[in-house]
This record gives structure tokens, C-alpha cells and sequence, in this order.
């Protein structure tokens, strides 16, 4: 044993003293030095900014505030998620175009993931016709720049729907859809809205009051959904434990549509349809020009790039997974939706996400079309109308940030479930 302390003793290197040329000279110093170099490199670089921006704007007699949030804002927005008049501030007209880019942004992502997955299954489709309608279809619209396709679809909602004047007279050129629910004009979009005659009213929250009964709704989906995650869970046990999967489609029905159906029911939900009055349509929800531009500019677009994600996602899974499906009996669509989409969506994720926040972020394109997103309110008129473009500009790029980071981080949530685990 003393022999062995000796030789490692005698081969171990002997330890020196700390010295300052280590920091330059020792790699296990040297990164360490690079790294704290930059980051005082970058913090002054910083701070000098910040100087020469607060120099620069005391010299044109102006101070670095927020106060002109809560200034009346002075100027009407035609779309309305929520309660605004002119008279509002600035903050109040800032938190309605957020809305409307977040509105936007959740249409354009569902039109998008839905065509991009029904484009990307049909291009591996062994239809020619199919498959080649499908391959002019991501060639076309990812080949031309968004901002066209948004401007071409302005264009034909604008020039080529009929004026709210057509649908009225004894003998009218235009009608209204779906059994006289939905009015399509080149005013915009008429549809149905769900009214209830049992109002709770509305829950003060500050800046906003949802409606309560709205957000009964919400808890009702939400304890549904976690519902219906635990009858998966139990059913999943008990095909571990016995070998057979019990029946909980009926179970997952109650529990995910019931609780709302009460609801509903409760609160006397009826539908509210749009009716011709004077020169226009009114009652229900209208959609404008600008939002159907944009809704159907962003999601078609940016489906041609989905379609190429979900059919790489495809092309990435072993042929031998089919093959193994098909040699069980399964039918080519359930083999698609139970076997291969499942597991292609390790691969199809990632790039999804890109393409989540390149919607969102495009929706600052709105201004072509008059549509009155956060870019055009608070990026836009309020900047103008108060000549605080340091403190609009910084809050917008804040406020993008904030919403892609949080639309990143939901989507690698939802990436880490799905992905393999190793054992």
C-alpha cells in the first residue's frame, strides 16, 4: 500500500502557486478571464450608450419618460376587442392593439398548422394529381413575399365582395351564407355571436373586465382538460396492469364538453346573427377587411413552410414503422395518425416554434392594410402624436420579446413531452 501512495506521489504533478499570468498562460483560467473581459467590454458599451442617448436627448430639451401612457390618446380604433374611445390613453390604446396582434397570432398559427399538415401529408400522397397540387401549392406561397400575398388578399376583399347594399331590395344580387348566418361584404365579414341572457356582468380587474360568464367558460375547458389528461392516465395503467385499454372516448366526451354545455345552458347562450339595418350590417361579430387580409395572408403563407416541416417530420421515420402497421391490419390513415404523425413530431416541433414566432412578429405588417396591431397603435399614431420615439419603440420591442420568449417556451414545453426518452 505505501508503495503504491509513493508512485502516485511521485508521478502527480507537482502544485504551484497562484499567479496572475495563470489568467492569460493556464487554460483552466483562460476562459474564465475571456468570458468577465467581454461581459465588462459589453457593459460599458451599454452604459456608454445609455449616456450618449440621455446627452442627446437633454440637448433637444427632452427627458426619458413613460408618462405619456396615460395621456387621451386622441384617435379611434376600428377593431375592438375590447372597450376604447378616443378619449383613452395612450396605455389603453397600446393594450387594444396588443390584443389584436394576439389575436391575429392564435388565427394565423391554427390556419397555418392546419394546412401545413394536411399539405405536408398530401405531398408524400401516391396520387400524382394530389401530390403535385399539393408541391404548387408550397412552391407558389413560400416563393413570394408575405407582405404581397397580405396586400392581394386586401385587394380582393376590398374590390371583389359585395357592398352591404346587395343584399337588400326585393331582387338582391348578394345573400348571406350558412342559412342567412354569414355575411361576406367588402366591409368585411359578418358572423354569428354567442349572446347570453343570463349575464353575470363583468369582473373589474383595472385595465380590463372580462365578462364573468366567459370566464366560467374558461375554468369549465380547463377542468376538462385536466379531466380528461386523468381518465388517460388511469386507462393507460390499466392496459399496463391487465393488458386491455378500457373504453374512455364516452368518459372524455363528459367530461370535455359537458361542464361547458351546462354552462351554456345555464346561462341562456343563444346565437346573436348579423342583420342589415340602414346602409350596413350590424348586431354579431364583424371582422374586417384588414383582418381577414391578414388572417388569410400570414396563415396561408406560412403553411407552405409548415407543409415542408411535416413532411421532413414524415420522411424522417423509418419506412419499417408502416410497414409494421400495415402488417397488423391498420388502414393507411390510422397508421398516418396513430403511428407516424406521433412520432414525426420530434422533428416537426422544432421548426414549428420558428414559424409560431415569424407569424407573430409579421403581424407588425398589419400597417399595409390598416390592420391596428401593437406596431400601428403604440409603434405608430402614439409615437407620432407624442414624439416619445425612444420610450414607444423600446416598450413595442419589449413587449415583442416578451410575447415570443413566452411562445417559445410554452412550444419547448410541449416539445419535451413529445420527444423520445431513453431509458
Amino acid at each position: 500500500m505505501s508503495s503504491t501512495s509513493d508512485l502516485r506521489t511521485r508521478t502527480a504533478p507537482p502544485k504551484t502557486a497562484f499567479r496572475l499570468s495563470m489568467l492569460l498562460y493556464d487554460q483552466r483560467y483562460r476562459s474564465i478571464t475571456i468570458q468577465i473581459v467581454f461581459l465588462f467590454a459589453l457593459m460599458l458599451g451599454i452604459a456608454w450608450l445609455v449616456d450618449n442617448t440621455i446627452n442627446n436627448l437633454r440637448a433637444l430639451g427632452k427627458d426619458f419618460s413613460f408618462a405619456f401612457l396615460s395621456a387621451p390618446a386622441g384617435y379611434d380604433i376600428n377593431q375592438r376587442p375590447i372597450e376604447y374611445d378616443s378619449q383613452m390613453t395612450h396605455g389603453r390604446a397600446a393594450l387594444v392593439g396588443l390584443l389584436n396582434t394576439a389575436i391575429l397570432a392564435v388565427m394565423a398559427c391554427a390556419l397555418a398548422t392546419v394546412l401545413g399538415v394536411i399539405a405536408g401529408v398530401l405531398r408524400l400522397s401516391n396520387n400524382w394529381i394530389v401530390a403535385r397540387l399539393m408541391t404548387v401549392y408550397v412552391e407558389l406561397f413560400r416563393n413570394i413575399p408575405t407582405l404581397v400575398w397580405i396586400i392581394i388578399f386586401g385587394a380582393i376583399m376590398t374590390e371583389s365582395m359585395p357592398a352591404p347594399s346587395a343584399f337588400r331590395g326585393d331582387t338582391p344580387t348578394a345573400s348571406m351564407l350558412f342559412n342567412d348566418s354569414v355575411a361576406v361584404t367588402n366591409r368585411g365579414v359578418y358572423v354569428p355571436a354567442i349572446q347570453f341572457s343570463n349575464d353575470l356582468g363583468n369582473l373589474p380587474l383595472g385595465v380590463v373586465a372580462p365578462s364573468i360568464n366567459w370566464l366560467l367558460v374558461l375554468v369549465a375547458i380547463i377542468v376538462g382538460i385536466y379531466a380528461h389528461k386523468v381518465i388517460l392516465k388511469n386507462a393507460t395503467a390499466v392496459q399496463n396492469a391487465t393488458g386491455i385499454r378500457p373504453k374512455t372516448w364516452w368518459k372524455s366526451l363528459g367530461v370535455l364538453f359537458g361542464p361547458v354545455a351546462l354552462l351554456f345552458i345555464f346561462f341562456g347562450a343563444h346565437l346573436e346573427y348579423p342583420e342589415l339595418r340602414g346602409f350596413n350590417f350590424a348586431d354579431g361579430i364583424h371582422m374586417r377587411n384588414s383582418l381577414i387580409a391578414m388572417w388569410l395572408g400570414l396563415g396561408i403563407y406560412t403553411g407552405a413552410f409548415v407543409a415542408e416541416n411535416v413532411r421532413s417530420g414524415i420522411l424522417a421515420i423509418s419506412r419499417g414503422q408502416t410497414e409494421a402497421a400495415f402488417a397488423l391490419g391498420m388502414q393507411p390513415g390510422k397508421t398516418m395518425r396513430l403511428v407516424i404523425l406521433p412520432q414525426a413530431l420530434r422533428v416537426i416541433i422544432p421548426p414549428l416554434i420558428s414559424q409560431y414566432l415569424n407569424i407573430t412578429k409579421n403581424t407588425s405588417l398589419g400597417l399595409a392594410v390598416g390592420y391596428m396591431d401593437l406596431r400601428s397603435t403604440l409603434g405608430g399614431i402614439s409615437i407620432n402624436q407624442t414624439g416619445r420615439e425612444l420610450e414607444g419603440m423600446l416598450l413595442m420591442m419589449l413587449i415583442y420579446l416578451a410575447v415570443s420568449l413566452s411562445i417559445s417556451g410554452a412550444m419547448n414545453v410541449y416539445n419535451n413531452r413529445v420527444k423520445l426518452k431513453e431509458r
